[in-house]
């Protein structure tokens, strides 16, 4: 057996090894075992892969595995990566890690909710690892089925219409992106009469002009749907705002990634020509996304809902940097989809362990929380400051990358673009002083929640975990940077 196939086989064992489980007690050690064993993998994923290229390894996907599973449609169970993929693994693995600690006291039907989350989890990651079109959309729809039940069980406030929302528009998504994948099959022959769905069989015979400009846009805005692409991103607020902690975590940290991660994996690499004629629609989408997004967040109330609009404008400006169709740029889209999958993921925890001691999120109604959890307040300042770019963090890396990178376009749109996408930073820091102003410091509006507590061990532990990896990869950015710039030289030599 591979071993990438373990990032799937381990969720698969964590969801017999949920069944007998009686107590709240086993449930978790399953859960802690289990996401630990997928953070060491992915670990080890990342020592075995920059092994292999400094032994001078240049093969475009590592650890490939190749096996047929439905021979009439020519349909493998083809496995491999590359390190967008490492990246995307490892990201993945430190959210359900931490999104397991993040719901340690999840209540009602504890066992049902952890084998939901662990079949999201399952989806993602075969969806990151496969090379093989059909088996990638095979494990996306894993991942998307299982947030309905999140939301419509678990959630708060309008759950079943946010669990509603967000099936069918992403379901909707789904049906074009699937138009478009079968598209790109029945033109992958190259003259052969012999379609593939690999997708590196694909890139080498190419698709013709014709086709590319049909089926780019479907598959584009197929995958952007998830990416909360604008205008097709309102079931993105109402889902974050309704899902339980860690499913928002998983959710805005993992899931929406595989909206750019097909978008840059299928669209643009495998459909370059229509890419580079029809980028500029995108542009204006993805353009306004990044603004919209943060001057929505700007006026909402709810934390859940300003966390959700900001995720909005960074997940843009994932899809903007990718349409850049430059190296800095799409090192910085894959860059800012790690950076924001941790950011979010922060975030998220920490309103769930607020809202899960003062039962509100509304932030006209909390005051003075720095005096009464203290180790929960500064790590959302941290949060915040990583989330407005300030250099140390994640952010400011990723972001700064994008800029530049489109910014060495030369021609008058694409830096007006530029220049309004930039905008969006000091939008981001109006809306995260403004909370941090609001909920931290100033008076205590509710006498209950003088007697609150901070973090219990758990809880912290999540939240360091996240914390370590944010100021990491803002510290040493190279090491990441040049994973994922190793791996886009075939399409950058286009």
């Amino acid at each position: 057996m591979d071993f990438l196939t373990l990032f799937v086989l381990v969720p698969l064992l964590m969801l017999f090894g949920f069944l007998p489980c009686k107590n709240i007690r086993q449930i978790r050690t399953v859960a802690v075992v289990g996401s630990t064993i997928l953070m060491g993998l992915a670990i080890a994923l990342v020592v075995m892969f920059l092994s292999e290229r400094a032994a001078g390894n240049t093969a475009e996907m590592l650890f490939t595995f190749d096996k047929v599973w439905f021979p009439t449609l020519n349909i493998h169970y083809a496995v491999g990566v590359d390190g967008i993929s490492v990246v995307m693994l490892l990201l993945s693995a430190v959210i359900v890690f931490t999104g397991v600690f993040a719901s340690w006291n999840m209540q009602p039907l504890t066992k049902e909710f952890f084998m939901w989350l662990i079949l999201l989890a399952l989806g993602v990651f075969g969806f990151f690892i496969s090379i093989d079109l059909f088996t990638m959309l095979l494990f996306y729809e894993v991942a998307l089925i299982p947030m309905y039940l999140l939301i419509g069980v678990w959630g708060t406030g309008k759950k079943e219409y946010s669990a509603m929302k967000l099936t069918l528009m992403l379901m909707g998504g789904s049906a074009l992106m699937m138009v478009g994948i079968f598209g790109i099959y029945f033109n992958s022959d190259a003259g052969t009469g012999v379609f593939t769905f690999n997708l590196l069989e694909i890139a080498k015979n190419g698709i013709p002009i014709e086709a590319q400009r049909i089926f780019f846009p479907l598959t584009f805005i197929g995958f952007g749907v998830l990416g909360a692409m604008f205008p097709f991103h309102t079931w993105s607020p109402d889902g974050h705002a309704s899902a339980p902690t860690a499913v928002s975590m998983l959710h805005a940290g993992v899931l929406m990634k595989l909206g750019g991660y097909g978008c840059f994996r299928i669209a643009v690499s495998l459909m370059p020509e229509a890419a580079h004629e029809q980028a500029w629609i995108f542009l204006c989408l993805t353009g306004i996304s990044v603004v919209y997004g943060a001057f929505g967040a700007v006026v909402q109330k709810d934390l859940k809902y300003i966390n959700a609009y900001s995720s909005v404008s960074h997940c843009g400006l994932v899809l903007f940097a990718i349409l850049m169709l430059n190296e800095t740029a799409m090192t910085g889209a894959v860059m800012q989809m790690l950076s924001h999958g941790l950011m979010t993921a922060l975030f998220f925890a920490l309103i769930g362990m607020i809202y899960g001691r003062t039962h509100t999120r509304d932030i006209r109604e909390m005051g003075g929380l720095m005096r009464i959890m203290p180790f929960l307040s500064v790590a959302y300042v941290i949060a915040g400051l990583a989330s407005l770019g300030l250099p140390g963090f994640s952010g400011f890396v990723s972001e700064m990358m994008i800029f530049v990178g489109s910014f060495q376009h030369t021609d008058t749109f694409h830096r007006v673009f530029t220049i309004v996408a930039c905008s969006s930073i000091v939008i981001t820091a109006v809306y995260i002083l403004r909370v941090v102003g609001k909920i931290l410091f100033g008076e205590v509006h509710d006498e209950h929640h003088k007697k609150l507590t901070d973090a219990t061990w758990f809880e912290r532990l999540a939240v360091v975990t996240l914390i370590i990896s944010i100021a990491g990869i803002g510290m040493y950015p190279s090491l990441v940077a040049d994973m994922i710039r190793s791996s886009l030289g075939a399409m950058v030599n286009w």
